[in-house]
């Protein structure tokens, strides 16, 4: 049974050339990826390609083989397969690949780094769409003014719009939710995901932000509606919305 093992870092750097936060980085996801960390230490950093070797105490070594071997077979619990990601993702950041070792078994989890298979993009794909969000910085020295615009969470930084435009948007920064309309650029990548590449405003307009239940009061108003013979008509209407946005 393996009273250590090496994480090798290949092709990248080497024991005097990684800095020193990016070696530390390494280290702390070796510990995430093995668990028991207090079990786990550091030994040896070793020439060539870097070679971080870690032995662990004994009591804790069947424990840190079987999350070794799950890793192996695709079915480690879910933080030792985030740790490898983690790892394998700063190795193709540093356009390298990697392996765990063990002291007895040889290679024992490859990690392929910058060898990694990447999910083909497609795009970039322009059309005409909207996008909402609220105006929180509006600059540019030129007749093209960049337009800031927050969602949520959401940040979109990537705007532009015309002098024109922007000069009627300088009375809604921070102000109301609005819809901008426009062309975008968008790229579609592998996973699926969809990414706003640029986005040109040639107008937008004031969403009305009242409460739903304040729109459906005014729709049981309107004569003629059949809404007041609509039981629960706000989660109807809610239902089809989502059914729309599917």
């Amino acid at each position: 049974m393996e009273k250590g093992y090496s994480f090798t870092i290949s092709e990248s750097y080497t024991p005097r050339t990684i800095p020193l936060d990016r070696l530390a980085a390494y280290i702390a996801g070796v510990a995430r990826l093995l668990g028991e960390s207090a079990s786990v230490h550091l030994d040896t950093i070793k020439e060539g390609s870097i070679a971080i070797h870690v032995e662990v105490d004994e009591p804790a070594r069947p424990k840190v083989r079987e999350r070794v071997r799950t890793l192996h077979a695709g079915s480690a619990a879910k933080d030792a397969l985030k740790a490898y990601k983690d790892l394998d993702d700063m190795l193709l950041k540093d356009n390298a690949t990697g392996a765990l070792v063990g002291d007895e078994d040889g290679v024992v989890v490859p990690f392929p780094g910058k060898r990694r298979s990447q999910p083909v993009a497609f795009g970039p794909f322009r059309q005409a769409g909207h996008i909402d969000g609220q105006v929180y910085r509006i600059e540019g020295k030129d007749e093209t003014k960049h337009v800031g615009v927050r969602d949520g969470e959401r940040d979109y930084g990537s705007l532009v719009t015309s002098e024109a435009v922007a000069l009627r948007l300088r009375h809604q920064l921070w102000d109301r939710t609005l819809r901008f309309h426009g062309v975008g650029s968008w790229l579609r990548h592998g996973n699926g995901s969809w990414e706003l590449k640029s986005f040109r405003i040639n107008d937008f307009e004031v969403l009305d932000e009242a409460p739903l239940e304040d729109v459906v009061r005014n729709l049981r108003a309107v004569p003629g509606a059949d809404l007041p013979n609509v039981p629960n008509a706000v989660q109807r209407l809610l239902a089809d919305r989502y059914e729309g946005d599917a």
